[in-house]
């Protein structure tokens, strides 16, 4: 990110700073289960520009459904976090919906089983997401995989 001729001209502290409250406001939406309109609300009270609140909540919409992940993370962040035992996944596909219309919509349904070194087993999380969901997740995965090893080998 640091690489991005957008914010060469910021300094990494407010860049940091910036990227934690994000990840903050996300997080606490997760958990809040908040619906985009609040979001919207909430980003005017913080004196936003429209621009960027449309954008953080198109953002926040793609990733709705993955909504059981984010409090995953959230959990994540304390004492203990959360450790990812198994994994499993499914593939659904939707033929109709309760509309009049076909749908023809295939999705995959994962269920990540987790455990807290502090309470044991934890309920597992499972959820929903797109094939180009789970392909961005893989790859987002795969480049976490390659930083802590790097960072090991130093």
């Amino acid at each position: 990110i640091l690489d991005d001729p957008d914010l060469k001209d910021i300094d990494p502290t407010v860049l940091k700073h910036c990227h934690a409250a994000a990840a903050t406001c996300i997080l606490e939406a997760g958990k809040q289960k908040a619906d985009v309109s609040a979001i919207s609300t909430c980003l005017e009270d913080c004196k936003l520009d429209k621009e960027r609140i449309e954008q953080f909540c198109t953002e926040y919409q793609v990733f709705k459904s993955c909504r059981e992940l984010v409090t995953v993370v959230s959990f994540s962040i304390g004492r203990s976090p959360l450790h990812i035992t198994d994994v499993s996944w499914r593939l659904e596909y939707q033929i109709k919906s309760n509309e009049l219309h076909k749908t023809y919509q295939p999705s995959y349904l994962v269920t990540l089983n987790v455990e807290n070194s502090d309470s044991g087993s934890h309920p597992d999380v499972c959820f929903s997401c797109t094939m180009e969901q789970l392909q961005d997740l893989v790859g987002k995965l795969k480049d976490a995989a390659k930083s802590l090893e790097r960072a090991t080998q130093m």
